[in-house]
């Protein structure tokens, strides 16, 4: 396991599982050590926010793509993947509300304003009974309670954006606000060029959270986040997505021993694209929405037992983001109720052994109410229908088991195996998220996607706890993976489910992470080797062949540096072998025109993929009492021009008669930010 190293800080805040303030200390290597669940990264927000970041914005999401098992999709994306899965397989939670595509401008940024987040766990592939949606990841995310006794305010201008935050009492003791908000404004910049002044891009996020103390026994906290995007380009295309979250929570505390959380959440996405075409004005929309009711109780039986006990109900909308062109029919509507009940217990079954085992039972309930459909091998339809009541119910048991043995104070072994399954599939055109991807839910005909992982990890200290090392091991096997037809693709103007093969896939890999803790030189190194692979029959000749996500190498160095109390350096270098690409074996031409033939899935690899960024921070306060920051930053630094998007043309003069033409995103990008806290 590897997590962002400790800071010397301490922060007083208001925990959430009892109604005491207690003093929260970043977490060390000993905590490290003694963490029972494989496979988890607790992410330390106010030290991944040190590194260098794209445009100074301060990015927990590309923070993550700096740890072991954690590969970033590209450049220019906000998404990552995790141990061979891919971002459609990551689950996303916002103090419990799922969040879709969680990127800004295509996924330059995320999502996530670090202003108004408390604290994260990301969970590759092995997670707790409580948690489950996601069949690669589980990344679980809580925003900030806001200060019951002081007021504070913050401000940030940088290149691209400029933030607002406030928090404070609302009655002094009893109820608390934290509102923090971000908008860009390139699109001010557009508007002053001739050239451009017609185009569109900007975003914004806001968070809210409201927290009521009701009793000596009762909390109620409301958290609200709105994103919004919209980009276009003159009168030839707009695009616009946004995600809207509410999640009211009431925690009652039965005693020091029992206590239980009641939870109703909401989710709406939503992508709506339009393109002019030939005086032709085409649309594409779609959205996802969840209403979720979710019950759990903690009790501790026991010194040597914590037990979790929950349930959950989900009623699901989604409509496929396709083409409306003419009015045609393949734009699909679906409805499914989805259900869960889990238990969850943490027991120390001896001094040097502990154990988190648990069982969750899910079941996919699709409702009628909509076309369905059956299929041929080719994917024709050869009957539709409309039911109104169920359509068909899946239900899957999921096990979930972490064992640790303590071998001393300064070593330990852990072994794990999950199960855990997902029924909504985004299915892209490339290897890269996009807000306008093609959604579909589990059906009559596709399947829910279900992987297995073990893995066996081993983590050591020195005896200061100065130095930590760790190793871990994985392999996962996933059922109903789904992949596009030969010849067909984002844009082919089909029902989704006339489009996809299903199969299975593997992953394996290892990681290796090594931490230095303590001194004014802090950091991590972090390396994974890895595999990913699919077989579905029907493509690539129904042989196995390699993921789109597939980097056999992946190599993050991170080192943060205390100059002096004012200043503070940092840098992180990146290195990962090339995606893998399919790439044409020849080409024939008829009638004048060129056509490429492919004989194998992502047979060949982009170039590898490396980059150097830094910054540097100046903190100061100021006699008022307010804090002044300024930061600088180079992204990519020594210029390296990193391939995006490759595509192939003819080229009569070479031997095969094709070339690859690569595009790059970014060269070297300064940056500058400014900010005021109180």
């Amino acid at each position: 396991m590897c997590t962002a190293p400790a800071v010397a800080q301490t922060e007083h805040v208001q925990r959430e599982d009892t109604l005491e303030e207690v003093v929260v200390t970043s977490r060390s290597a000993q905590k490290r050590l003694q963490e029972v669940q494989i496979g988890v990264e607790k992410v330390e927000v106010a030290t991944l926010a040190k590194v260098p970041a794209l445009f100074g914005e301060r990015d927990i999401i590309r923070s993550l793509q700096l740890l072991p098992g954690v590969k970033s999709e590209s450049e220019a994306s906000g998404g990552y993947e995790v141990r061979g899965g891919t971002a459609a397989q990551n689950l996303i939670l916002l103090d419990g509300a799922t969040v879709y595509n969680a990127g800004h401008l295509m996924g330059l940024f995320s999502a996530f304003n670090d202003e108004a987040l408390s604290n994260a766990s990301l969970y590759k592939g092995l997670v707790p009974a409580q948690l489950g949606g996601g069949s690669s990841s589980v990344f679980d995310i809580s925003t900030r309670s806001g200060d019951m006794q002081d007021y504070h305010f913050a401000g940030s201008v940088g290149l691209l954006s400029a933030k607002l935050s406030a928090e404070g009492p609302i009655q002094r003791g009893r109820s608390s606000f934290l509102l923090a908000g971000r908008r860009s404004y390139l699109d001010l910049f557009l508007k002053a060029t001739k050239d451009y002044k017609n185009n569109t891009m900007h975003f914004y996020d806001a968070n809210l959270r409201l927290n009521f103390r009701l009793s000596p026994q009762d909390v109620l906290w409301l958290s609200f986040f709105r994103g919004r995007d919209n980009m276009g380009l003159d009168e030839l295309m707009d695009m616009k997505w946004n995600n809207t979250t509410a999640t009211a929570n009431w925690l009652h505390t039965f005693d020091d021993r029992h206590y239980a959380n009641t939870q109703l959440v909401y989710t709406d996405f939503g992508s709506d694209v339009g393109i002019d075409m030939l005086n032709i004005y085409y649309t594409m929309q779609g959205y996802i929405r969840h209403l979720t009711l979710r019950h759990q109780q903690t009790l501790q039986p026991a010194d040597s037992h914590r037990l979790n006990i929950g349930a959950e109900s989900t009623m699901l909308w989604l409509q496929s983001a396709e083409w409306d062109i003419n009015l045609l029919h393949q734009r699909e509507r679906r409805r499914a109720w989805t259900n869960a009940a889990w238990v969850n217990d943490e027991w120390q079954l001896a001094p040097r052994w502990q154990l988190s085992a648990g069982l969750r039972l899910h079941t996919f309930s699709v409702l009628g109410g909509a076309p369905y459909y059956e299929i041929d091998g080719d994917g024709n339809i050869t009957k539709t229908m409309n039911p109104a009541g169920f359509v068909k119910t899946y239900a899957d048991l999921e096990p979930r088991l972490s064992v640790k043995w303590a071998v001393n104070d300064r070593h330990s072994v852990k072994l794990g195996y999950s199960r855990t399954s997902q029924d909504i599939h985004a299915i892209r055109g490339n290897s890269m998220s996009m807000p306008f991807d093609r959604y579909t839910m589990t059906s009559n005909l596709v399947k829910p996607e279900q992987a297995d992982q073990v893995a066996v990890g081993w983590m050591g200290m020195t005896a200061k706890s100065d130095y930590d090392l760790s190793a871990e091991a994985y392999y996962k096997h996933i059922r109903n993976v789904y992949d596009y037809r030969d010849g067909k693709s984002f844009f082919s103007e089909i029902e989704i489910e006339r489009l996809l093969l299903g199969g299975k896939g593997r992953a394996y890999g290892l990681e290796l992470c090594a931490h230095k803790n303590t001194g004014r030189l802090t950091g991590w190194l972090s390396y994974t080797l890895s595999w990913s692979e699919n077989q579905i029959r029907g493509i690539n000749g129904g042989r196995w062949y390699t993921a789109s996500n597939d980097r056999r190498h992946d190599l993050s160095l991170v080192g943060i540096y205390s100059l002096t109390p004012s200043w503070e350096l940092s840098g992180t270098w990146h290195y990962n072998t090339g995606q893998a690409l399919t790439a044409p074996s020849g080409k024939y031409e008829i009638d004048g025109t060129t056509y490429y033939y492919y004989a194998e899935r992502n047979g060949y690899r982009a170039p590898a993929y490396h980059r150097l960024d830094l910054s540097a921070t100046h903190t100061k306060r100021l006699r008022s009492g307010m804090t002044r920051v300024w930061s600088f930053g180079l992204y990519n630094a020594y210029c390296r021009y990193n391939p995006f998007v490759i595509r192939f043309e003819n080229d009569d003069e070479s031997p095969s008669g094709t070339k690859a033409m690569q595009t790059s995103l970014f060269g070297i990008v300064p940056s500058v930010s400014f900010t005021l806290k109180y």
